[in-house]
């Protein structure tokens, strides 16, 4: 954890400076950071990690200040190449931090893996009789990862539905695997595949899907903050916050884009320490539908007694510190060390707390001045970049785009040739 990450003047530094002032602040040694400096993978590790490997891709990670989790100061390492979203979450993590910041929790990480079995003639007593062998299932499922058993994870239940479709019922046996500070998919999976057969035989059936489910409900962080009506912007801007959500309470085409806000900020932070961003937003997204099969906002904004907003999440957290890209990616390793996270657990509520951070901005946004006047002013750079701008001439090209409000490529140009003009 950072000793202090309200860091004034920190965008002002040259990105070598960003660096070792971000090693400083974690504790890290001064050079940290910098596997940071080249993206840390060359094709040799890319070969390695997936199959007909022809290269890397670069994506730009920045580090979001300001952030307070459960009464710890956090730098937070973001991959993303969008525009605005590691300043917004700063932002939002600044106001936030007025009122102590965020709070967080976090259910134990269980991952379930799920056995179809097909051709059953008599499903709900077939389920019985999975049922009746719980005992022998689990003790055949935990032989498969004694390591993990040792580390304190495991089994934790087995349960058995009955999932009808047009021509047979399935019986779909639920592993419950405490998979500790893994992602877990290997762990759960093999599981399956072992305790396949006999569950086959129990049901008298064909065994055929034996995979996890990405829908990790039980495997939940949440995320608290409340957040002074004031720092907002008074009275009003909080009502309309509050507004804006219950719209994406209410619309599932507002929904898409208010939860797509929040992944902004958890899939920057998911695909910067290694983890899965597949997995993370589709178990997101599921989680997003309500008991009535509605889609629907994954956060919520209520008004409290003294008329501050107060901003809650709660988001499947299927990630991990051991196995996979975590350990592989040099740059992974650097973000994890950058959060000093030392659980799963931990790394969890702070993507949950990031991803409630960049809700906040962007509804704060909606509810005052509107999502483009940041957002493009921030884009601005690489609109001028795009327009053919050296290093030098970015800082006048973008001041001119802000100015003019004015931010289309033919625009960047003619103001890049007016620049070049009066030389």
């Amino acid at each position: 954890m950072a000793g202090n990450s309200r860091l004034s003047g920190f965008r002002n530094l040259d990105v070598v400076e960003r660096r070792r002032t971000a090693a400083r602040e974690c504790g890290l040694e001064p050079d940290a950071l910098d596997v940071l400096e080249t993206g840390g993978l060359d094709s040799e590790i890319a070969d390695r990690m997936i199959e007909n490997a022809v290269g890397v891709i670069g994506v730009p990670v920045g580090v979001a200040t300001n952030f307070t989790v459960n009464g710890r100061d956090v730098l937070v390492p973001m991959a993303t190449e969008e525009p605005s979203v590691v300043a917004a979450a700063s932002n939002a993590a600044r106001i936030a931090r007025v009122r102590g910041g965020f709070t967080t929790t976090s259910t134990t990480p269980v991952m379930q893996a799920q056995v179809q079995i097909v051709d059953v003639t008599d499903p709900e007593a077939a389920r019985l009789r999975v049922l009746e062998a719980r005992e022998e299932i689990i003790e055949l499922a935990e032989r498969q990862d004694p390591t993990l058993v040792r580390l304190g994870g495991g089994v934790v239940d087995l349960t058995v539905r009955t999932v009808p479709t047009g021509d047979q019922t399935y019986v779909v046996a639920h592993l419950a695997v405490d998979v500790r500070d893994a992602m877990g998919a290997n762990a759960v999976n093999t599981m399956a595949e072992a305790v396949a057969p006999r569950i086959a035989e129990l049901a008298q059936g064909r065994p055929l899907l034996r995979i996890l489910t990405n829908r990790a409900d039980r495997r939940i962080s949440r995320a608290r903050a409340v957040l002074d009506a004031e720092a907002l912007g008074g009275p009003e801007v909080a009502r309309d916050i509050v507004h804006g959500y219950r719209l994406a309470a209410a619309d599932p085409y507002r929904a898409a884009t208010h939860n797509k806000g929040i992944m902004n900020g958890v899939s920057a932070v998911v695909l910067a320490t290694g983890n899965d961003t597949r997995a993370m937003e589709a178990g997101a997204h599921a989680h997003a539908v309500d008991a009535s099969g509605r889609y629907t906002s994954l956060s919520t904004f209520e008004l409290d007694a003294a008329g501050d907003v107060v901003a809650t999440l709660e988001l499947p957290t299927p990630v991990g510190l051991v196995g996979g890209a975590t350990r592989t990616h040099p740059v992974a390793r650097a973000a994890l060390a950058l959060t000093g996270v030392t659980t799963a657990r931990e790394l969890g509520e702070l993507m949950v707390a990031v991803g409630l951070a960049q809700n906040i901005a962007a509804v704060r946004a909606l509810a005052t001045e509107g999502i483009q006047r940041g957002h493009m002013s921030l884009h601005a750079r690489n609109i001028a970049v795009a327009a053919g701008a050296e290093p030098e001439e970015i800082s006048q090209v973008v001041a001119a785009l802000v100015a003019d409000r004015s931010f289309g490529a033919d625009h960047a140009e003619a103001v890049l040739a007016r620049l070049r003009d009066r030389r």
